[in-house]
């Protein structure tokens, strides 16, 4: 599966914070991701990060509205 800066995942062991949740924030040979819970960024080696993660969570998609002058 292929990730992207921004994508949401999940791991199989929670954060001490209590969240699973995670965003990506770096893609390479290294992981950065971002606590969901509680903010706190870790690198991880690109193999570690992906035995870790058990699933990408969909994004919601919001329909960007534009206001216009009448």
């Amino acid at each position: 599966m292929e990730y992207q800066i921004g994508d949401i995942v999940r791991t199989k062991k929670q954060h001490p914070c209590g969240s699973k949740l995670w965003e990506i924030t770096r893609v390479g040979v290294d992981f950065k991701l971002k606590c969901q819970g509680c903010e706190h960024v870790i690198m991880l080696p690109r193999q570690k990060a992906l035995k870790m993660i058990t699933k990408k969570i969909e994004k919601t998609e919001q329909n960007d509205k534009k206001w216009h002058k009448i």
